[in-house]
């Protein structure tokens, strides 16, 4: 064998020794990434079946809350506003101010018809004495009358007096009982008006005093207050504008009591109970802000089911769509006050669905929302009517 031949020999075994050495880190490469996926999926199926499973989350939550009203409650000519969209106002501070000329006009007239009734009612009283006065005089009268009638009749026998003056004193007898009946029929019809009553509760100072009550009110309504604590919105009133009784005004949103709707897939829901943990982040604040709050109850039917136009389904062809039920979550309010949240926010809902003691239906807590603002009004009312009427009453 001669040198070339050797050369060539040599230049074949290399080759074939680095295609060798290849085809071993394919393998190897092979085998490490399907061990990799086997391990991967070992542990996403570990972290499933451990955690995961045990949460359902949703990004189609919003931030929802109350969207408070102020209506004018009688018509009326706009004189003053005291609040703008995006300020605050404080519960029972005024608002609106409606001009007060024809309703003050109003109320003067209700208040003198309640003195005069009431004036009217108390001489009703004071003629109960009247007449229990003539009473006991026509007693008196009536007695005088039968004490002259027995002195002529006892002497009648005599020839002392004549048959005339008996007679006229029979007559005068009968008289004053007629009299004296007529003073107790009066002394009955009037205590009929005042009996077992006093002037406060006559029912001619009640109707009175109920058209006081009423025309107070109306002049008071020219002040609305807001009825809760919250930021202003969607304010529509003018200066000058002539509203009538139930126009919108405005809005005001207590961002304090707001909630979040998170719109869950129905396939979603099977495991969603009442009183089951959330925990929420808001695209607002990221991940540097998180909020817990629980689920509180869900919506009797979904979004399409309570759209304008619901879908007709059984009405020609049609493509299934997945839909979605809202789900209520209420908020901690601690949390809620150090990042305040916005109606329309946008936020991550995540469920913890371990425990499964909870209900969908019929467990909901009964929510309760009051004002107290227009209270005093009607207190208002009933001491200026306790003041005419104590003012009006005739002395003893």
């Amino acid at each position: 064998m001669n040198d070339n031949q050797s050369k060539d020999g040599a230049n074949k075994q290399v080759p074939a020794q680095a295609s060798g050495q290849t085809n071993g880190k394919r393998k190897a490469m092979l085998a490490l990434l399907g061990g990799g996926t086997l391990l991967a999926a070992a542990a996403y199926g570990a972290y499933y079946f451990t955690y995961a499973r045990y949460f359902e989350g949703t990004d189609d939550a919003y931030v929802t809350g109350n969207l408070v009203q102020l209506n004018a409650q009688i018509p009326g000519t706009v004189i003053a506003i005291n609040a703008d969209d995006t300020q605050v106002v404080k519960e029972g501070s005024s608002i609106v101010k409606l001009d007060p000329a024809d309703t003050k006009i109003e109320l003067a007239r209700s208040e003198a018809a309640l003195a005069q009734t009431v004036q009217q009612v108390s001489t009703l009283y004071v003629n109960n004495r009247v007449l229990k006065a003539q009473i006991a005089q026509r007693q008196v009268d009536l007695s005088r009358a039968e004490d002259d009638l027995r002195r002529r009749l006892s002497v009648e026998q005599t020839g002392a007096i004549s048959t005339e003056d008996i007679a006229h004193a029979r007559d005068a007898v009968k008289a004053q009982k007629a009299a004296l009946q007529t003073a107790e029929e009066q002394l009955a019809s009037n205590r009929a008006q005042t009996g077992k009553t006093t002037i406060a509760e006559h029912p001619n100072v009640l109707t009175a005093a109920a058209k006081v009550r009423e025309s107070y009110l109306a002049y008071a309504r020219n002040t609305l207050p807001a009825p809760v604590t919250g930021y202003v919105a969607k304010r529509s009133v003018q200066l000058g504008q002539r509203v009538a009784a139930g126009t919108p005004l405005m809005a005001i949103v207590p961002l304090d009591g707001v909630w979040v709707d998170a719109n869950f897939k129905e396939s979603d829901l099977k495991a969603v109970r009442i009183g089951q943990p959330v925990k929420l982040t808001a695209d607002l604040y990221g991940s540097s802000a998180s909020y817990h709050g629980k689920v509180i109850g869900f919506s009797a039917g979904t979004g399409s089911a309570f759209s304008v136009l619901p879908a007709q389904n059984a009405t020609g062809n049609w493509i299934k769509v997945v839909q979605r039920l809202p789900v209520r979550v209420q908020l901690d309010p601690a949390e809620l006050r150090a990042h305040p949240l916005r109606i329309g926010l946008s936020m991550q809902v995540e469920v913890d669905i371990h425990d499964q003691s909870g209900s969908q239906l019929g467990a909901a807590p009964e929510a309760s929302f009051q004002t107290h603002v227009f209270d005093q009004y009607a207190k208002e009312a009933d001491a200026e009517i306790d003041r005419i009427i104590a003012k009006s009453q005739i002395s003893d």
